[in-house]
């Protein structure tokens, strides 16, 4: 028992240790933000590696999400005879809940993995050590554009995840189940509220892309300088990104209603 208390407690206090380091950190990023030099070329690199990068593989999950909500809610809505809401069902699925949870936990699986293995790599083999003795801020140079880009990037991919799964869903409904065109059009259109669901959708999609770009970068900015380390910071950032991307979306549905 006393074994179980001591446990619980250092896990608590390793838990408030990293708090306080993130918000160390998450101030860093901030400070260098408006620090010149603007490290725009950096900036506009990370663009393309985290947002252009994928594109393919957003456009390929929200198109077959879509088909699959198209299909499962016909068959559910035509037990009840409304199927002409078949729109409204997959526009509401998408932009309100499965766009940015699902764009957020791909892009923290390939972009996010991706940052912290690229950091760590850096530390391991004492590149951040080599621009400190330089006196250039590694924060400054390496970070602050990653984290950056993963906030710009993150909205645009989620709202392309969602105009894809929308085109599915059109594709299922109408070409497949011979649903009237016009009818789906006009049902998501009648259902889609911009306050309350396509901006929640968006302030899902950026609060995602901050807690996505300083987990991944504060993981890989603190690994242990070593192959395991790297491999082990690597995996840590899936698994928190992903965990703290489920748990903040329920406070924010909960707070905003979405």
């Amino acid at each position: 028992m006393i074994t179980l208390v001591q446990d619980l407690g250092w896990a608590v206090l390793r838990f408030v240790d990293h708090l306080g380091k993130i918000a160390v950190f998450s101030t860093q990023i901030g400070r260098a933000v408006v620090t010149r030099p603007a490290r725009v070329r950096p900036f506009i690199n990370e663009l393309f590696t985290l947002g252009v990068l994928s594109l393919v593989i957003v456009c390929v999950c929200g198109l077959a999400v879509g088909m699959v909500l198209g299909l499962q809610g016909y068959n559910t809505l035509q037990r009840f005879g409304a199927t002409q809401s078949l729109g409204a069902v997959v526009g509401l699925s998408l932009i309100r809940e499965l766009g940015p949870v699902l764009t957020a936990l791909l892009v923290t699986g390939r972009a996010g993995s991706a940052t912290t293995a690229e950091i760590g790599t850096m530390a391991a083999t004492e590149q951040l050590d080599g621009l400190r003795m330089m006196s250039i801020n590694p924060i400054h140079l390496v970070v602050t554009p990653k984290a950056l880009a993963m906030i710009v990037v993150m909205p645009m991919l989620s709202a392309l995840f969602i105009m894809c799964g929308l085109g599915g869903g059109y594709f299922v409904g109408v070409a497949l189940m011979g649903l009237d065109g016009g009818t789906y059009i006009s049902s998501l259109q009648n259902a889609v509220d911009y306050y309350d669901d396509v901006a929640g959708s968006l302030l899902k999609a950026l609060v995602f892309g901050v807690l996505v770009g300083l987990i991944s970068t504060y993981r890989g900015y603190t690994a242990a300088p070593t192959s395991a380390g790297v491999a082990a910071a690597t995996t840590s950032t899936v698994v928190i990104g992903s965990v703290c991307v489920l748990i903040f979306d329920y406070f924010i549905t909960a707070l905003w209603g979405v």
